[in-house]
């Protein structure tokens, strides 16, 4: 299994302190879960069923005609790999590891690239793949810059895919509007933006016949009927959408303050995570991480990514905790 975040159970027994005496920022979710709903009985008994409100709420919210709900976006990362022959797929790095991981265990050739080189390694790939906003640096690539890579690899018959899980927040720099077109396939997910990862769920976004391959794939009953119903109620709450994006963009603005205060300006971030590359990253992470806060620890390139803060106790933690590591850093 690769490495996540949020494996907390894991650090409490690392290092010994209670689960409850931990500030888990190691994940890119938002740390304010939208209301459960009530859930009747008879979306625990009954096996659910698609097109019972969930689908369209997700049309709505989305802004698109045709999608497909999965059980998180993690299952079409999977899958997808395996309705194409092996080819030669591009992901766009540093990337969300599964991905990359996902087109060579199907026995697609990986070829990783940096921004500067996508434009000469374009027409020699099958597939490109990109997070957007990149998890974990945040860089976002332009609309424009997007739609032009997808015609150039359409015209071959290959496929464009972005990841855009953490998109939510900033829906204009979304692609999702040119899903329907060939070759084009957007992934959403659903736990970041709404706080409810433990939820599992996540949405593709491409052209009908596409996404029927994949339903296929995936077989009946891949989404339970509590979930649905929840999904379809978080969907139909506009104000709360007007909520969160607000409060998530500017928690992530005080992040990247407090980050500048404790001389680690951040290389990167959206408005759910901020980053920082450092040599001294896995150093930092420890040091963090024997105070019991959790951030993630990046290899290659050295970095560490902090979620959001959820109140200003626990940035008040953080800013304390960080001017320590300042101190006897200096």
């Amino acid at each position: 299994m690769l490495e996540h975040g949020g494996r907390l159970l894991r650090a409490v027994r690392q290092y010994g302190i209670a689960r409850e005496h931990w500030l888990d920022l190691s994940s890119g979710i938002a740390p304010w879960p939208y209301a459960i709903p009530a859930i009747a009985v008879e979306a625990w008994a009954r096996l659910p069923e698609v097109e019972d409100g969930l689908e369209q709420a997700a049309r709505t919210y989305y802004g698109v005609d045709s999608l497909l709900a999965v059980a998180g976006s993690q299952a079409a990362i999977q899958g997808l790999p395996s309705l194409r022959p092996a080819g030669r797929v591009g992901v766009l790095a540093p990337c969300y590891a599964e991905h990359p991981h996902a087109w060579r265990r199907a026995g697609h050739q990986v070829v990783e690239l940096a921004d500067e080189q996508v434009e000469q390694a374009l027409d020699s790939l099958d597939v490109l793949v990109l997070v957007n906003p990149n998890n974990p640096t945040g860089r976002c690539v332009p609309r424009e810059r997007l739609l032009d890579w997808h015609a150039r690899l359409t015209r071959r018959g290959g496929w464009l895919l972005v990841d855009e899980a953490f998109m939510d927040n900033t829906p204009a720099q979304s692609i999702v509007d040119c899903a329907d077109r060939a070759g084009l396939i957007v992934l959403r997910s659903f736990g970041k933006f709404f706080g409810l990862a433990g939820v599992r769920l996540g949405f593709v976004m491409a052209e009908q016949a596409l996404l029927q391959r994949l339903a296929e794939l995936l077989g009946p009953w891949t989404i339970s009927g509590p979930t649905r119903v929840l999904g379809q109620s978080c969907f139909n709450d506009a104000a709360a959408h007007r909520t969160q994006t607000s409060r998530c963009a500017q928690a992530s603005q005080r992040l990247a303050a407090l980050l500048e205060e404790a001389g680690l300006m951040p290389s990167g971030g959206c408005d759910l995570f901020q980053y920082v590359r450092t040599p001294q990253a896995a150093h930092l992470h420890e040091f963090l991480a024997r105070r019991g806060i959790l951030v993630r620890l990046f290899e290659q390139p050295q970095a560490v990514r902090l979620g959001l803060p959820a109140n200003e106790a626990d940035e008040q933690r953080l800013r304390q905790a960080l001017a320590q590591y300042q101190k006897e850093s200096a």
